[in-house]
């Protein structure tokens, strides 16, 4: 990404990916509140009955239980946690870190959500512009997180960065590739809810509607 340091996007793993995140639990990081309210965002922001896709999506979707698309397609490194995961109608394995072109077509999709998964992309930018690229006009990304991570693998710049200077960043690839009308938010758990220690971070673009 222009202007940033070489290493900016380093891990403090090298050991390959597949080889990493096969030996990681299929749990996630998040707790059950934070993915509750990943849930509602869904509810709220992701069209339903069309094609979506789940990049980085491992064990878990997030999705609302009543909802239903044409296709709901996930994208992992892990082979284990994309078996696993039981919203998914078609399932692709592939190391976005080796390859970060989709094998997708333009404009293919409806619908493309990103969670907990940033932290881990070495060349963000370049698969930020690919989900521009499978979106159809209008339609959204969904990028999501909390504030947890796994240090061996989240790249240097996104632990060196505050909360929410990781929303400016996040803010700042989708701009640059041509994602518009961004919104962002965040939802803090509630004081009496000891079940809830996660706050969740989110920023959605939309592929912009031609002219």
């Amino acid at each position: 990404m222009q202007g940033l340091h070489e290493k900016a996007f380093t891990q403090a793993s090298s050991e390959p990916d597949e080889a990493f995140w096969g030996r990681q639990e299929l749990d996630s990081l998040m707790d059950m509140g934070a993915r509750t309210a990943i849930t509602a965002l869904y509810r709220t922001a992701l069209p339903v009955g069309g094609r979506t896709l789940d990049l980085m999506c491992g064990a878990m979707s997030h999705l609302p239980e009543d909802a239903t698309f044409q296709e709901f397609i996930g994208l992992d490194v892990s082979r284990a946690a994309l078996r696993a995961n039981q919203a998914l109608s078609s399932l692709v394995e592939q190391d976005l870190n080796m390859t970060p072109v989709l094998p997708f077509d333009d404009a293919s999709f409806d619908g493309t959500l990103l969670c907990d998964g940033l932290a881990y992309l070495t060349k963000p930018q370049q698969v930020v512009e690919e989900l521009f690229r499978v979106l159809r006009p209008g339609a959204p990304l969904i990028v999501s997180f909390s504030d947890k991570f796994v240090p061996a693998k989240a790249v240097a710049i996104w632990q060196a960065l505050e909360p929410e200077d990781r929303v400016r960043f996040t803010s700042a690839l989708m701009q640059r590739a041509g994602f518009g009308e961004l919104d962002t938010g965040e939802v803090v758990p509630p004081e009496d809810l000891t079940a809830w220690q996660d706050t969740v971070r989110a920023v959605i673009g939309r592929r912009p509607v031609a002219g």
